[in-house]
């Protein structure tokens, strides 16, 4: 019996075919709308390009049924519809320079991915023409009929995804791709003050606004500190920062909160790259090393930034979905981002976020009354009331007798006249309590110092505030004497391959201000001499390695000065005044006068609040006097 060797192959030979329209942009689609909100982005991005001054965004179902975008742009004409539809057809550019892209779209893939995927309907009417509608379903497209409607487009897309049910399955809920839809709006109002939005869920038949923010008046600045309020709160801004900066033609923008308005998540950090919302590694790493003397690695800052600059300077072709880009100096943005924020957080000097008060008020509930609310202060009388009962509650005189001792009547009038006569004023003390954390009054539980301002009092833990100080105090003098660094007595060698080694030694004269000396030993080795005296002894193969890891993530590394910095932050800690010394006055107010003077006073090393101010007013509140 003849048998077959295993080493032939008897299969058909794979033959080379062209896709059909259908197939390649049911593909495109699949790197462009990865779910509803992805579709909500590129079609109002595409109203945004169209000069539009208000835009409306109803959706059904998180967006799976029905998504309809009204806007008031340019619109098209019946001609240019069809062309709309097809692959590559865009209005943004003439293809002749990429990088010279002024506008949010630029692909030309949006419209016919969608109409590939779901039930497209177009209606446009531009300036001076009649209006016209075009329809594609499953690809198919219609032909171009004519319709009622003003100048603007409509773009109506239903069932999305009905061409590919296997999409549907790795949706979310309708709740959770209406907050990714909703999310979406919020960066893209961000973006663009100047325009109205409105979202409304028409799910079910029902029509509920679910976010609206009117177009914002005045200039560039207050338009978007207008806009930051209304899409991230006043709370937000009233604990932000103004940031602006520019270096080597790159400017920047925008708000940052202080480290004591943090975050559990990155839920609140907004970046955007010539008003395009991105998500890009490079930047978020620059805010984290702006904040990360600040903050603790549990806790994210919240920002709005706005990074501008030539187009021909900024990829922003990396991804179809256009959320990441490339710069093409990364380390001038990383920098500029880095010492803007520092600079801006150093102007703040001791300031904390007002929330920290509003959430000690909110802890400090009056006790609820059991039976019917009591009247704890009465109406104030009238001053002609006041001076009527005062001369009543004085003393009479006594009753002039000849049996009374000699002087009697005397020492009654002198007394009365006491009651009466108005003391003569003291010397004005200094106005100590007019400065920004006040005088001094106590200390409860030998650990918070009481300091009365001019319209309220102040809470600081006496701790955490001497602990910042002392910090503040060590890197300064870091910065003035350099880093010590100790010689190892033989030097470790450390074998690395060819590209690793030439990475680390291209920031070696920044390892080596660190107190980290790195030199080359030969091919793919380096040898590492000597380390920063600070950290003690270390295991150098390992330090080096993870620097290198720290440069292949963000292309930058800051390892060795976030360890020399934690082990200044710990002997600050060790340095400062402990929880239980009993302070003298003099002290308390020392400590007060040097906060004031000193930056980031406002939290200690870890981020949390070394002070808490309460108004006059709120506190009046509390006991209902007001």
């Amino acid at each position: 019996m003849n048998t077959q060797a295993p080493n032939i192959d008897t299969s058909p030979r794979p033959v080379i075919r062209q896709l059909d329209d259908s197939a390649i942009n049911r593909i495109a689609a699949g790197e462009v709308v990865e779910r509803p909100a992805s579709a909500v982005k590129e079609l109002v991005e595409n109203a945004l390009d169209a000069g539009a001054r208000r835009i409306c965004v109803e959706v059904a179902d998180g967006g799976k049924t029905l998504i309809r975008i009204t806007d008031d742009g340019c619109g098209m004409t019946a001609e240019e519809l069809p062309l709309a539809l097809s692959r590559h057809a865009t209005s943004k550019i003439d293809g002749t320079d990429l990088l010279n892209i002024h506008s949010f779209g630029f692909r030309g893939e949006a419209l016919p991915s969608l109409g590939a995927v779901g039930r497209l309907t177009i209606q446009s009417r531009a300036k001076g023409a009649d209006p016209a509608e075009i329809a594609v379903m499953g690809g198919e497209m219609g032909r171009v009929k004519p319709c009622a409607l003003g100048q603007g487009t409509v773009v109506m897309l239903r069932d999305l995804f009905h061409a590919t049910p296997a999409r549907l399955k790795f949706l979310r809920t309708d709740r959770a791709e209406m907050q990714a839809i909703s999310d979406t709006i919020k960066r893209l109002a961000m973006a663009e003050p100047s325009v109205g939005f409105e979202l409304r869920d028409v799910s079910n038949g029902g029509d509920r606004v679910v976010f609206r923010v009117d177009p914002e008046s005045g200039d560039l600045f207050d338009a978007l500190r207008g806009r930051l309020s209304r899409v991230m709160g006043t709370e937000f801004t009233e604990n932000a920062l103004s940031i602006e900066a520019e270096r080597e033609g790159i400017r920047l923008t925008g708000l940052a909160a202080l480290p004591t308005y943090s975050r559990g998540s990155a839920v609140a950090q907004y970046l955007f790259v010539n008003t395009r919302p991105v998500r890009d590694r490079m930047l978020i790493g620059a805010l984290r090393g702006a904040y990360q003397d600040f903050l603790s690695r549990d806790r994210h800052p919240a920002v709005a930034l706005f990074v501008d600059c030539d187009p021909h300077k900024v990829d922003v072709n990396v991804h179809p979905a256009k959320a990441e880009v490339r710069f093409r100096e990364p380390g001038v943005v990383r920098g500029l981002i880095v010492s803007s924020l520092r600079h801006a957080l150093a102007e703040a000097g001791h300031r904390a976020s007002s929330t920290v008060a509003e959430a000690a008020l909110g802890a400090m509930r009056p006790e609820r009354p059991s039976g019917p609310p009591r009247v704890y202060q009465m109406d104030r009388p009238s001053a002609g009331a006041r001076r009527a009962a005062y001369d009543w509650q004085a003393p009479a005189p006594a009753p002039q007798s000849p049996s009374a001792e000699p002087g009697f009547a005397e020492m009654a009038q002198a007394w009365s006249g006491r009651m009466v006569e108005t003391p003569e004023p003291e010397p004005e003390a200094a106005p100590v309590e007019a400065l920004p954390l006040g005088a001094a009054r106590g200390q409860v539980h030998e650990n918070y110092i009481i300091a009365q301002t001019g319209d309220g009092m102040v809470i600081v833990d006496q701790h955490a505030a001497h602990e910042r100080l002392v910090y503040e105090k060590l890197k300064r003098q870091m910065a003035e004497r350099g880093v010590a660094a100790q010689a190892l007595l033989i030097p470790e060698v450390i074998e690395l391959s060819a590209g690793d080694a030439e990475r680390l030694l291209a920031v070696a004269d920044d390892l080596s201000r660190m107190g980290l000396s790195v030199e080359p030993f030969g091919a793919g080795a380096v040898a590492v001499r000597e380390t920063p005296a600070l950290l003690g002894e270390v295991n150098a193969e390992h330090l080096v390695r993870d620097i290198l890891d720290e440069l292949d993530d963000s292309g930058e590394t800051g390892l060795v000065q976030e360890k020399i910095e934690a082990i200044l932050s710990r002997v600050a800690c060790h340095g400062s005044i402990r929880s239980g010394r009993r302070m003298r006055a003099e002290e308390m107010n020392a400590l007060l006068r040097e906060m004031e003077a000193t930056p980031h006073s406002g939290q200690c090393n870890h981020g949390r609040p070394t002070y808490v101010e309460l108004k006059l007013a709120d506190i009046e509140r509390l006991f209902g006097r007001s």
